[in-house]
């Protein structure tokens, strides 16, 4: 520009507020070097802060919080970040994974896990009592889930002492297994399917508990088998459900999960059902109480059959077999002249 304000033919406007006409890129084809120069110049700060906090954006903004939760044995785990590599050491575990949304996360199980379909593909690492150590740890898992008064003390304090964590769950209430839902969503990441696995269980149990809670109560005698003659105590979950379809065990007394009982103490107690899981077996254990005709349940005909997969896991599918006890035991109920 002269000294008269006029442009001079090739020279470079410089500036960039609202009152420049020409644009840079008008400029650029003919003076391709000098705008590289001036306008990096004049952009090169904002650039530079434009890549900082392009990389500011990649990076976490915090560190992931670390995950503290206590298991049923009161004895605390914490881990750096969500399992992803989740060991069960009993069936209803696995359903209970499953169901809280960690199917995906699970990488070996126990024997006899058998739902769902996928949790048959898993590889075994033993039964609830024996357990392949060696074999555990080549799954490296983040998280083994214990099942208390199934799984033995002793093989979780050597699983812990080979630096594992473990995870205790235990049911003792029917509302338990909504709270072992959120708790396994809680540890694995999974927190909304497993809330919401846990509102859809309680609506279940809820509606269950309505329609047959206040039924006179029945004396029901669960068996597990017939030789030896075991039945179920009173911490286990098939007494809970048994009391909330108006039923009650008559081994209710016995404090262990599982225990041999001798006939006599059966027939003294004279059950008012008789209630035994649906395997191939099962009808010939209900046809062996025809022997006793002077019991009650035989004398109406009130013997029943349950899948044990669906009474006797604590997992939601409890809810099915549930339904299916309410109703035989409000057959029996409706016998003419029964009692």
């Amino acid at each position: 520009m002269d000294a008269g304000g006029r442009t001079t033919p090739g020279a470079v406007v410089e500036g960039g507020g609202e009152g420049d006409r020409r644009s840079f890129l008008n400029v650029l084809p003919n003076n391709s070097n000098i705008w590289r120069r001036k306008s990096w110049s004049r952009f090169a700060p904002a650039a530079c802060r434009i890549s900082v906090a392009g990389l500011l954006l990649l990076l976490p903004l915090t560190a992931p919080a670390a995950i503290t939760v206590t298991g049923a044995d009161s004895q605390t785990i914490t881990l750096a970040a969500p399992a992803q590599r989740i060991v069960s050491l009993a069936p209803d575990l696995t359903e209970l994974a499953y169901a809280a949304g960690a199917g995906a996360d699970m990488v070996g199980t126990s024997s006899y896990s058998n739902y769902p379909a996928a949790a048959e593909k898993l590889p075994r690492i033993g039964d609830a009592f024996r357990v392949d150590l060696e074999r555990v740890l080549v799954l490296k898992p983040d998280l083994i889930l214990a099942w208390q008064g199934g799984t033995p003390a002793f093989l979780i304090e050597r699983l812990r002492g080979l630096g594992l964590p473990v995870l205790v769950i235990g049911t003792h209430q029917l509302m338990d297994i909504a709270t072992n839902l959120e708790l396994i969503g809680q540890v694995t990441g999974h927190e909304t399917q497993a809330h919401a696995a846990a509102q859809t269980f309680l609506a279940g149990l809820a509606k269950l508990r309505g329609e047959y809670a206040s039924r006179k109560p029945l004396r029901v005698f669960y068996e597990i088998s017939a030789t030896p003659l075991y039945t179920v105590g009173d911490r286990q979950i098939i007494s809970r459900m048994i009391e909330l379809c108006g039923g009650r065990n008559i081994f209710s007394d016995l404090t262990a999960l599982a225990a041999p009982v001798s006939l006599e103490a059966v027939l003294a107690r004279d059950p008012q059902a008789v209630v035994t899981g649906s395997d191939k077996g099962a009808a010939a254990r209900l046809r062996a109480w025809q022997r006793w005709p002077q019991v009650s349940a035989v004398r109406t005909g009130s013997l029943f059959s349950i899948s044990g997969d669906l009474l006797a896991r604590a997992t939601p599918r409890i809810l099915q077999g549930g339904r299916q006890l309410c109703e035989d035991l409000e057959s029996a109920h409706q016998i003419p002249g029964k009692y």
